[in-house]
């Protein structure tokens, strides 16, 4: 059993910064596969990045491309996700996820969340 827990959600205006945290409850985080999905009110859940140790890499969803990076501080167990230039359209309940061994971007795919953080982007 894996147990994720998130932080750093909030508010803040139209082309300003946020970075989420995850923490992941496990001997074996190498072997995690770790995932950030968002869903806006009304909207379906939607991948924005992932990232393995498997050899897959990282991943982001071309919305975000070149405005937010997922990355990893394996010493702590933890996932991180930078957001920058954030736009109304970034407004969503950010989820951690986990699986093993390999990322997937279909959130089915994962057997492990967080409990969601918001995140209101105002213009």
């Amino acid at each position: 059993q894996v147990q994720l827990e998130e932080s750093g959600g909030g508010w803040v205006q139209a082309g300003g910064s946020l970075k989420l945290s995850c923490k992941a409850s496990t001997r074996t985080f190498s072997n995690l596969a770790m995932a950030w999905f968002r869903q806006a009110p009304g909207k379906e859940r939607e991948i924005v990045a992932a990232m393995d140790w498997a050899g897959r890499g990282t991943y982001e969803v071309d919305s975000v491309k070149g405005r937010f990076t997922i990355s990893a501080d394996p010493a702590r167990n933890t996932i991180f996700l930078e957001m920058n230039g954030l736009k109304p359209e970034d407004t969503a309940v950010y989820s951690c996820a986990a699986r093993w061994f390999r990322y997937e971007i279909t959130s089915d795919a994962y057997n492990y969340w967080g409990q969601g953080t918001q995140v209101t982007v105002s213009s």
